[in-house]
């Protein structure tokens, strides 16, 4: 086959001119990414109201705008909790290993092993997963010189630049000149999308609330302590004499980097009667705020409740996590059969009648437990041990039996 590079270029002996035709296409600046206007995004305080418009915006009938609310999902996603729990689902699938079948079912050992490393099958299964969390994905495969050698990569189109309903490309998302994605003669190949065109905003729909309340709750929670930590100093004063203000501004700025006022010593100054607290009502919010995110992104509480958890807990929520991971699987698959295996095939990087598959999933545990079982009454491949569960098998252990004692009572023994 020769080596990576060549195989992306030529994989099977084919007429090279499918590949330098893409190659020519993609150098006379027909890149759509590359015709991206940056833009600067604003990092105003968020609110629900923002919330509000940005869904009005995308779901309007006519001419929808898709920028507000991709926008506040990027702003969404600092929050650490949820880039934790969306990391969390996402790299248990893009770790995986998978395998490239022939149409008989068998693994074709070459394709797999040479797509295995290669960095556009991580960029497009990402970008198929983020359909799930933000509706859409529209991505470019292109060639790069990497060591004087192309090689091909795939760059997601930025969400806020896609109108997935009526197929439309902005390359300036605040200006009204588009074209229509879907008629272009790359789409299909060179030019692939993921998603539904005409559903819900995604899940990080559900979880812009949740972010926006521990914000609040979070900047409540420090003024308190603030306030109940280095309570604010009042001093009395003659305010109409300048030398004491003055002496009394020093001597104030002198005791500390609290806050404090100066009053006339003829003026009164009371905190208001509020409710005690500790900050259990802010501790509480966030907690809730943190267990919605949870729910919505794993489909449980996985590794938080330390107060309330059990082992059994945590074992039936990692459970869920896995069953939302197959999901992720299965739907890859799905993209890959249907979308990026058709556009690979027209490039000239795959042949025909492959599909992309992922083996069922095993609990080892469970099967070692098994092969341990069993191992007393059936022979083992020791081959199968190595390449299951990584042991290295030199040879059959024979366990040593016990030597036979007997008294040798002779004649003499007994007078």
């Amino acid at each position: 086959m020769g080596s990576i590079s060549n195989f992306l270029k030529n994989p099977f002996g084919q007429k090279t001119e499918t590949v330098d035709l893409g190659l020519k296409s993609t150098k006379a600046g027909n890149s759509y990414i590359q015709n991206i206007v940056p833009k600067t995004i604003s990092q105003t305080r968020q609110d629900i109201k923002t919330w509000t418009n940005a869904q009005n915006m995308a779901m309007v009938e006519e001419n929808p705008k898709f920028f507000p609310i991709q926008n506040l999902y990027d702003n969404i996603l600092k929050d650490l909790h949820l880039q934790s729990q969306v990391n969390n689902r996402m790299l248990k699938s893009l770790s995986r290993p998978f395998s490239i079948k022939n149409a008989d079912g068998k693994t074709n050992d070459v394709l797999t092993t040479l797509l295995q490393d290669k960095g556009f099958v991580f960029q497009v299964n990402k970008a198929i997963l983020e359909t799930v969390y933000r509706r859409h994905s529209l991505g470019e495969f292109s060639y790069k010189l990497v060591n004087n050698e192309p090689v091909l990569t795939f760059d997601s189109i930025p969400r806020q630049n896609v109108d997935p309903v009526t197929g439309y490309l902005y390359y300036d998302y605040t200006d009204d000149k588009k074209i229509k994605y879907r008629e272009q003669k790359e789409y299909g190949s060179w030019l692939i999308e993921f998603g539904e065109k005409n559903t819900t905003l995604g899940l990080l729909d559900g979880c812009v609330p949740m972010v926006l309340f521990k914000r609040f709750g979070g900047s409540c929670w420090s003024e308190l302590c603030e306030i109940y930590g280095i309570p604010p100093r009042v001093m009395k004063t003659n305010t109409q004499d300048k030398v004491m203000v003055n002496r009394a501004k020093q001597m104030m700025a002198d005791m500390g980097s609290a806050a404090y006022f100066i009053i006339d010593d003829s003026e009164s100054f009371e905190f208001a009667k509020g409710v005690s607290t500790n900050g259990d009502v802010y501790s509480n919010l966030l907690s809730y705020c943190n267990n919605e995110l949870s729910m919505g992104v794993s489909g449980t509480v996985v590794g938080q409740d330390t107060k309330n958890g059990s082992n059994g807990k945590e074992k039936t929520s990692i459970g869920i996590l896995d069953d939302l991971v197959d999901s992720d699987l299965s739907l890859i698959e799905q993209c890959w059969r249907d979308t990026v295996i058709p556009a690979l095939q027209v490039l000239g990087i795959l042949p025909a009648g492959v599909l992309y598959k992922y083996d069922a999933t095993e609990d080892i545990e469970v099967l070692w437990k098994m092969v341990v079982e069993a191992a007393a009454f059936l022979e083992i491949d020791p081959k199968w041990v190595e390449t299951k569960f990584g042991i290295k098998v030199i040879g059959t252990k024979t366990t040593a039996q016990p030597a036979n004692l007997s008294l040798n009572l002779g004649e003499g023994f007994f007078v």
